[in-house]
């Protein structure tokens, strides 16, 4: 059963459309709450200076191009980590960088992650890190040197997203463009090249093959759109550990 989880995250980000992007994905999971939106370090610390206690983040999502090299990166961490108590930090980047990476993890982050490895998985990887002392991507673990830190060999690997193998394409095209990026059924229609009662017709047997695949207890006052785009973006392995437990 998805419980009532309550994360507060601050997105520091120096790409005005990633902050708005993940910020939407993260809005459509209600186990997140976006608090704040910064891009430079000097704007989360106002952000903490004059918010209350009560609404500082649980979570920090920090761009790596937020720092310039390996060693500012280290220290933005952990000038984060000793202003907000207890605070989860993931590092999102947009290609592998290993001394980047060495840096995110000397500095006790929790996660390295590759923003094309995570996408609309970014709610869920951000609850399911929880578990975990340090996640990394599949993109980080493919690559990684043999010599490299032993403590990253021991990290966890963000599960896949699940599959879904019985979603047609133009089904799960539907479902990416109207439950996933919100588009109408009439502005899908022109992307798809089809009538929008063609696409309603699409989503509502996409709600059909996602129920149908996934056995887990969603809140009773959620939206039929809300449990679609949670199924649609949930992790395999959580599928496997739900199947498990019953």
């Amino acid at each position: 059963m998805i419980g009532k989880t309550n994360l507060k995250v601050l997105i520091l980000d120096t790409d005005f459309y990633a902050r708005q992007a993940i910020s939407s994905y993260l809005a459509w999971d209600r186990r997140t709450r976006v608090v704040f939106l910064a891009d430079s370090i000097n704007a989360v610390m106002d952000y903490v200076r004059d918010t209350p206690e009560v609404e500082w983040p649980d979570v920090v999502l920090l761009d790596a191009l937020a720092a310039e090299t390996p060693e500012a990166l280290g220290d933005l961490i952990k000038h984060i980590e000793n202003t907000i108590p207890k605070v989860m930090t993931m590092v999102l980047d947009r290609r592998l960088n290993l001394e980047m990476l060495r840096a995110a993890l000397h500095a006790d982050a929790n996660g390295y992650l590759l923003r094309d490895d995570v996408r609309i998985r970014i709610a869920w990887a951000i609850v399911w890190a929880r578990d975990h002392e340090f996640v990394i991507t599949e993109g980080v673990k493919a690559v990684l040197p043999e010599e490299f830190d032993g403590r990253l060999f021991h990290s966890a690997v963000l599960p896949h997203q699940r599959a879904y193998p019985e979603l047609p394409d133009r089904v799960r095209q539907a479902l990416q463009l109207c439950v996933v990026e919100g588009m109408s059924a009439e502005l899908a229609a022109d992307e798809m090249g089809l009538s929008p009662h063609t696409v309603r017709s699409y989503v509502k047997e996409g709600y059909r093959i996602l129920e149908a695949y996934d056995n887990t207890v969603y809140p009773s006052d959620m939206s039929p759109q809300e449990r679609a785009f949670m199924r649609f973006t949930a992790l395999e392995r959580d599928r496997q550990e739900n199947q498990q437990q019953d």
